[in-house]
């Protein structure tokens, strides 16, 4: 894996486990933390993206990374898939150089999708997609 590559999901990681779950503690009531060594643990996914000409022209770079999250079908999972979803955004919001690692990233999609059948221990399933932007 690049330099790059490596560095971005390092930033969205310290994004998630640091501003996220600062607004996640701030909610009224207990949402789950996110945390990688153990617990609640959402996957990244990295791609490139395609490039717009004016993106060309400028020498930048786009990726595409996708956080999903199972979230486990509790009273409350249902909003916390959108607490997740919406501390995402307001992190992303505050600084979205992430910590000055990427030039610019910005939530592009939010999907929530309930368990296949309800009440019987499955999960809901919270997918954001982010777009990045990086100046070579």
């Amino acid at each position: 894996m690049e330099l790059r590559e490596e560095n971005i999901i390092n930033a969205v990681k310290e994004m998630l486990t640091g501003r996220v779950n600062e607004l996640l503690e701030e909610a009224e009531y207990q949402i789950p933390l996110i945390e990688f060594d153990y617990g609640n643990i959402p996957v990244i996914r990295l791609s490139t993206g395609e490039r717009s000409e004016k993106e060309r022209i400028i020498k930048s770079d786009v990726y595409s990374v996708v956080l999903v999250f199972a979230v486990p079908e509790i009273p409350d999972g249902e909003w916390n898939c959108y607490a997740y979803a919406a501390a995402v955004d307001l992190a992303l919001g505050e600084d979205a150089t992430m910590g000055g690692v990427v030039d610019r990233a910005v939530m592009t999609g939010k999907k929530y999708t309930p368990p296949k059948a309800a009440h019987c221990g499955g999960h809901w399933e919270l997918e954001l997609k982010l777009r990045i932007l990086v100046e070579f």
